[in-house]
């Protein structure tokens, strides 16, 4: 791996593309941070390397190291996913017993992210990203050890405590790093490592299982091991607060106040809840009922509708990065809540399996357009400012995954599919109407 001397931030012509609303008001309600030229960053670190060459070119190297960080925990989580349920179930408990193992791991990452947000405060990403995943990979190892269901279940709850430090410290860093005209492609390069881990890790899953429902645990571990590895390796040592440039160690740390007082951090939480609850929650809880139910079809269909779903996503994720830093962050918000909205409207019309693949497409390309956006946004509001706003962040999206599936399909019992995924078109609708009162918070050079 080559590196070189950062490159300068890419430009355009256009301000805030609100009509009406000039380019100093739009600032104006970003943090202090945000007035900084993003060149003047660039220059202000001169230890900073950069990708040399590839499709990450030009980009930070933590970028790189993150997306393939995020690979292999993707693949990991994606190697043990398919054995949680049958391996909780093997202690003899109930179903419901069964999904509360899945269920902890998201609770706990839930109610620790703003503790999470003040541990990177204090010392710092690289740290609390390490620490996080070796909290995550030794209970695994031992999850895969359990003696009986109540160990699994407290094993899984730790793991999502490990699981919050790595999301919220890699984030931040990530967000920290990239210059305003470089985010776009930085979440699409960051999201794209965890689509292409979901990817592999399942397949292999279903294999390891099959053999031993222990032993996906152990491989899960070892996964995050070389995750870890990878992070320790490659990431620059000079993370922390205290030993950032003047430029930023200067400016307070963001409070969660001032950031809900701001129209475009609110925004790109509310988009990030509703895809979340729709693209994550929703589809995940839903499709797989739509297809054996409604269109009496066998669950491979499933699996086709969701890969669909994915290359959607991959087609959007590079270009939707590239137009973020070009036409900026609230054109592509507005667009991909309105994508997904129409996907999740195909699928409350009567269903045909023709239909419901169409639907799976169009869904899967808005969702891509959300994987880069709000994140962007949130980093020109919060990027370099501490981690208590990330985390807040995503605790919302977290809100958007646990609480869709459960109204969604309360809905769907008691008035039918269509109804569960009108909901959902609603909620995206109404995230699309935050967005459009949203100030742009691309800053070009």
């Amino acid at each position: 791996m080559s590196f070189a001397q950062p490159p300068p931030v890419a430009s355009g012509a256009t301000g805030p593309d609100e009509p009406g609303e000039p380019l100093a008001q739009a600032e104006s309600q970003e943090p202090a941070e945000s007035q900084e030229p993003a060149e003047s960053l660039a220059a202000d670190e001169p230890a900073r390397s950069v990708m040399r060459r590839g499709p990450l070119r030009g980009l930070p190297v933590e970028v790189g190291v993150l997306s393939t960080v995020a690979f292999f925990v993707a693949a990991g989580f994606g190697i043990v996913a398919p054995a949680i349920p049958v391996f909780a179930r093997s202690f003899g408990v109930s179903r419901t017993a069964a999904g509360a193992v899945i269920s902890a791991f998201a609770l706990m990452r839930l109610i620790s992210a703003l503790g999470c947000g003040r541990l990177v405060n204090h010392f710092g990403e690289r740290l609390v990203l390490g620490a996080g995943i070796t909290i995550v990979a030794l209970s695994s190892a031992l999850a895969g050890l359990s003696a009986n269901y109540g160990q699994l279940l407290t094993l899984r709850g730790v793991g999502g405590l490990g699981s919050a430090m790595f999301s919220v410290s890699a984030s931040s860093l990530l967000l920290s790093v990239t210059p305003s005209g470089q985010r776009g492609r930085a979440m699409g390069a960051y999201m794209g490592g965890f689509l292409l881990g979901g990817i592999a890790g399942p397949g292999l899953g279903g294999l390891v299982t099959g053999w031993s429902l222990r032993a996906p645990f152990f491989l899960y571990a070892v996964t995050l091991a070389a995750a870890g590895g990878v992070g320790l390796a490659l990431l620059p040592r000079r993370l922390s607060k205290h030993e950032q440039p003047a430029t930023q160690s200067d400016e307070p740390p963001l409070t969660l106040r001032e950031a809900f007082g701001l129209p475009a951090f609110r925004a790109a939480a509310g988009v990030n809840m509703a895809d979340n609850w729709a693209a994550i929650g929703v589809r995940a809880a839903l499709v797989p009922l739509l297809v054996v139910e409604v269109l009496h079809r066998s669950p491979i269909w499933t699996g086709i509708g969701l890969t669909v779903f994915t290359v959607g996503n991959i087609i959007t994720l590079t270009l939707g990065g590239r137009l973020a830093d070009r036409r900026g962050r609230r054109p592509l918000l507005l667009s991909g809540c309105l994508i997904s909205a129409v996907g999740t409207s195909l699928l409350v019309l009567p269903q045909t399996l023709p239909l419901f693949l169409v639907a799976m497409a169009v869904f899967g390309l808005g969702s891509g357009l959300l994987s880069v956006a709000p994140g962007a946004m949130l980093g020109d509001v919060a990027g370099g400012r501490g981690g208590t706003p990330v985390a807040a962040y995503q605790m919302i999206g977290d809100l958007g995954s646990l609480t869709g599936p459960v109204l969604a399909g309360a809905l769907a019992d008691s008035a039918g599919f269509s109804s569960a995924f009108a909901l959902s078109t609603a909620v995206l609708v109404a995230a699309a109407v935050v967005a459009f009162r949203a100030p742009e918070t691309l800053r070009r050079a």
